[in-house]
């Protein structure tokens, strides 16, 4: 053992050794594009895309284009360029609907060539399907000595692997002679068991037949059972508490409700005012998904959730035109009341002031929709028991005026009270 483990430092050491060597030969060229692509991501990827053209042109061919000291100067504040009337700044932003671009003046020159590294390399793996170019010389070397202690470290985990096979035979040849020298007394507790569960198995049995108190109280108690489980099964037909159907877009209330903080009535605006809460058309979605495509979480390209917007609605985003082939969004819907069940959103949200969570549960937390709550009648039956009216809503002024003037015996006709209201009869 002592050899083994004398053996397994010296290849630990040669793949530390191994790998140090490779990390210095990359590292020098990864930090640059890697910091590159960060700046990239953090500040770029909303107007500009290496290979596509978005709200800005396509990045690609940039550093063939224009010379490093123009694109730092452009990057720095491409405004005080058109301003100085250089041309090529001039023609750029005539060609692109004078759109102003962000000067971005906090950048140092050093990162403004990290970010140029970081699209040259985006550009070159475009170019060569993800690969990457020989670069000769020095760069040739480097690989070679790359290669040669890769395969060092290679054939260093072969002959650890080979060890750790040859101890774990040993292993298992001794444990192999254990279990097979203990295995014929297994077996014969084993059977010994066997009849002596059977035998009192048949006892008991033979005594619970013959005791009819016992036999008619384990009847009566099966007939509980199945009367409690059955009730429980018929009291739960048509709840729907936890159901969560797949929707045609996964569309998350965390981020919208809970991290971006938007109300709910900025999307669902029926609440306040009718029966139903509505759900929103998608050119409300498009009030912030215009320019909101998420495409710094997805290497620059829109992302896949919110391109089903823009395919529903025939959006092009290149061209930012709408097309004549729309087509509806088909939600699926998760909270259902039976259709002799009358419930009205605007009675409770606006009259009652009762919040969205109360029913829906905690909404800005959910990831994807779920009925939070039974919706039974004895579910709103206890909320109305303890729900307190505020007696100093405008909604009962007109319900405390009909009281004053009946006090007074003056007459009273139900329409003076509500009676002409669309709800109290259609739903």
């Amino acid at each position: 053992m002592r050899n083994i483990s004398s053996v397994l430092g010296r290849l630990a050491k040669t793949v530390s050794v191994g790998m140090m060597l490779f990390f210095a030969v990359t590292m020098a060229h990864a930090q640059d594009v890697k910091e590159g692509e960060t700046l990239f991501k953090s500040k770029c990827t909303t107007c500009h895309s290496v290979t596509r053209n978005m709200v800005g042109p396509a990045l690609a061919g940039m550093s063939e284009r224009h010379s490093e000291e123009w694109l730092i100067s452009w990057i720095h504040n491409s405004q005080a360029m058109i301003a100085s009337g250089d041309e090529t700044a001039v023609q750029l932003f005539n060609d692109w609907n004078k759109l102003v671009m962000t000067s971005f003046t906090d950048l140092s020159d050093d990162q403004i060539k990290s970010i140029i590294a970081y699209v040259d390399a985006e550009e070159a793996k475009a170019a060569e399907g993800g690969g990457d170019a020989g670069t000769g010389g020095a760069g040739a070397a480097q690989s070679s000595d790359a290669n040669t202690l890769m395969i060092l470290g290679l054939l260093a985990i072969v002959v650890l692997a080979i060890i750790v096979i040859v101890v774990l035979n040993r292993v298992i040849s001794t444990l192999e002679k254990v279990i097979a020298s203990n295995q014929a007394a297994i077996e014969a507790a084993q059977a010994e068991n066997e009849v002596y569960k059977e035998d009192r198995f048949g006892k008991f049995a033979k005594a619970f037949v013959r005791n009819k108190k016992l036999v008619g109280f384990a009847v009566l108690m099966l007939v509980a059972f199945l009367g409690v489980w059955g009730w429980n099964v018929m009291w739960n037909v048509g709840v729907h508490t936890g159901y969560q159907p797949v929707q045609p877009i996964k569309f998350s209330h965390q981020i919208h409700a809970g991290v971006n903080q938007i109300e709910c009535q900025y999307c669902h605006g029926g609440a306040y005012k009718s029966k139903n809460a509505s759900i929103p058309s998608a050119n409300v979605c498009m009030n912030c998904h215009n320019t909101v495509t998420a495409a710094d979480h997805y290497d620059g390209e829109t992302s896949p959730e919110i391109a089903k917007i823009y395919k529903a609605l025939d959006y092009d985003p290149a061209t930012r035109e709408y097309g004549d082939n729309p087509r509806p969004i088909e939600w699926v819907r998760i909270h259902n009341l039976p259709d002799f069940a009358y419930f009205n959103h605007s009675q409770h949200v606006s009259v009652a002031g009762v919040e969205c969570q109360t029913c829906h549960g905690p909404i800005e937390t959910m990831e994807e929709v779920y009925q939070y709550s039974p919706l039974t009648m004895k579910w709103c039956v206890d909320c109305h028991k303890t729900t307190e009216v505020d007696a100093n809503n405008e909604y009962y002024d007109q319900l405390i005026e009909a009281h004053e003037k009946l006090k007074k015996g003056e007459k009273m006709t139900a329409a003076m009270i509500g009676g002409l209201e669309c709800g109290k009869c259609h739903y």
